[in-house]
Parts: structure tokens; C-alpha cells; sequence
């Protein structure tokens, strides 16, 4: 957990690095801050909403997003391509896996989101009642897009809660304790986004996720293949999940897409698209049932007490 806690440390001070900005009195337009050529993490958040822009315009979008249109600039171009980008097919899985799992288990009420800060999932998908959902991502991002996003009266589904917990946190853990997050529920999680920077960073996401997720619950999402899995990929992937506990399905987009009744496009993208299940029980689960064997043994000594 220390080692963990180290690498996550780490993480958030590159981060914070990246993102340390002056603040100015006006917040400026995000579609402005996006185009930063300086800043990766601000590109690739740009490029992903350009995405989601473009297939919301097409005659027969595999997905609506509303409200992405403030976030990229307003000479965007929309290119009605014949073929599906692998982030779209992507997302729209996302959504759906997402979506049926909850609908599926009624006590499954707690949704973590590990994105770009510029992901508009959490406005755009209907959540069931009382859906606690978690945003993990870069904060400056985070901040400006849900400003932008107040601004044209986005908001989540009644009777859902949005709660924010930023990616540049020394202990992402305890910030998620402290702001509801029960691992001793059920939850679901997602990731797609969220800057990696090595492998070592995200297999800090995986402890992390592993420390907090009970038994049975799903990430779903996609890894960027620059992560030293491009040898041996579906193999690599089998084993960093078991090391932490999961077992992994790769998903072929080009399988996904045939169900939606798409062509993949054959653009390079360099991502593994997966669902993964968690076969451990969560750091609080075990808590829990080692303070209740410990207190049936208590329990037990003072009844033989009593019999002498």
C-alpha cells in the first residue's frame, strides 16, 4: 500500500507540474485553454471532445453528447467519415456496460469515472436513482469544462450526486473515503482518458482500485498500448491484471463495432479496450470480517468464562 501511495504521489506532482497556471480573474473559455499546444494532457482532452463532436453530428451517431459543442472551438469542422473512430465505439460501449450493469443490481449505487476532466459522460447518461458518482481527473481541466458546463445548464440526473476528487491528491483513497465512497458496497468503475504516464502509474490506478473495490465489482475501459504492452499485448494485459487481482476481457473494437452495425475506422489508435472483474475483497471487507471474527472470539471467551 506505501509503494502504491509513493507512485501516486508521484503522479500528482507531475501533474500538478504539467497544470500550474496562473489564475486569472475571468475564467477563460475552455475551447481557449484546449488548444495549448504546449500542454499533452490539454490536447488529448480536446481531441477526445473533438471526437465526441463529431459522431453527435452524424445522421446516425452511435452517441449523443449535447454539450461538447462548448468545448471545442467554434470552427470546429464535422467530417461525416463512413467509418467509426475506436474512441467512439469505445465510449458508446462504456456507456452502455455502464448503464446495464446498474440497471442490472439495484444495490449497486456508487460509479467511479477516471477521465480527462473534459468527459461529459456523467451530464449526458440518464443514471439510475441515487447514483453517487466519483470524477477522478486533472483538476485545472476539471474545472474549467464543469464551469463551461454550469454555464449552459448541464446537470446530472435527479437524485444523483456528482463528486470530484482530483487526480494531482497525494492519497486518492482517502479522498474518495472522505467524500462517500464505501468500499464495503458494491461499485462500478470506468476508465477512459485519464492521463497514464508509464506502466508503473497505472498499475498504481489498479492497487488503488483493488484496495477500494469489492469482490465482483467491473472496470471498463481502455489502456494506451504505449504502456509496454505492445509485445505479447493480450497476454501482458492477462497478467498485470491478476497481479491485482482482476480477471480481464480484451475486447475487439472491430467486434464492437459490428454490433453496433459500424466499420471501425483504420486510423492508428493505440488503445486495449477491456472489462475486467475483481476477484478480491476490499481492503474494508476484510476490516469488516476481521473486526467481526475478532469480536465472535471475545464473545466466545467470555461465555467460556462464565461455563468455569
Amino acid at each position: 500500500m506505501k509503494a502504491c501511495l509513493r507512485h501516486v504521489s508521484t503522479i500528482a506532482t507531475f501533474v500538478h507540474c504539467q497544470y500550474k497556471l496562473k489564475k486569472r480573474k475571468n475564467i477563460c473559455m475552455v475551447a481557449a485553454n484546449l488548444s495549448n499546444d504546449d500542454d499533452p494532457f490539454l490536447q488529448a482532452a480536446l481531441h477526445s471532445a473533438t471526437l465526441r463532436f463529431q459522431e453527435t453530428h452524424r445522421p446516425d451517431p452511435l452517441f449523443h453528447d449535447p454539450y461538447v459543442a462548448c468545448l471545442v472551438p467554434a470552427n470546429t469542422s464535422v467530417y461525416m467519415k463512413q467509418h467509426s473512430h475506436p474512441y467512439c465505439v469505445a465510449t458508446r460501449f462504456i456507456d452502455d456496460k455502464l448503464l446495464q450493469t446498474l440497471r442490472n443490481d439495484d444495490e449497486l449505487k456508487q460509479v467511479v469515472l477516471l477521465t480527462d476532466g473534459a468527459d461529459t459522460r456523467v451530464y449526458r447518461l440518464t443514471w439510475p436513482s441515487s447514483t453517487l458518482i466519483f470524477d477522478i481527473s486533472p483538476d485545472i481541466i476539471y474545472s474549467e469544462v464543469s464551469q463551461k458546463l454550469r454555464d449552459i445548464g448541464a446537470q446530472i440526473s435527479r437524485s444523483c450526486l456528482l463528486l470530484h476528487v482530483s487526480l494531482e491528491s497525494s492519497n486518492i483513497q482517502e479522498v474518495l473515503r472522505k467524500k462517500g465512497f464505501n468500499g464495503n458496497r458494491p461499485s462500478i468503475w470506468s476508465l477512459q482518458g485519464l492521463p497514464l504516464l508509464t506502466l508503473a502509474s497505472f498499475e498504481d490506478v489498479l492497487s488503488i482500485v483493488s484496495s477500494l473495490a469489492t469482490k465482483g465489482s467491473l472496470v471498463i475501459g481502455e489502456v494506451p498500448t504505449e504502456l509496454e504492452l505492445t509485445t505479447d499485448q493480450e497476454e501482458r494485459m492477462h497478467k498485470l491484471f491478476m497481479r491485482h487481482g482482476f480477471q480481464i476481457h480484451v475486447i475487439d473494437y472491430e467486434d464492437v463495432a459490428r454490433s453496433f452495425g459500424r466499420d471501425l475506422s483504420r486510423e492508428s489508435y493505440n488503445r486495449v479496450l477491456f472489462v475486467a472483474e475483481h476477484l478480491r475483497f476490499s481492503d474494508d471487507q476484510v476490516e469488516m470480517w476481521r473486526s467481526e471474527f475478532q469480536r465472535t472470539e471475545e464473545d466466545g471467551d467470555e461465555e467460556g468464562f462464565e461455563d468455569l
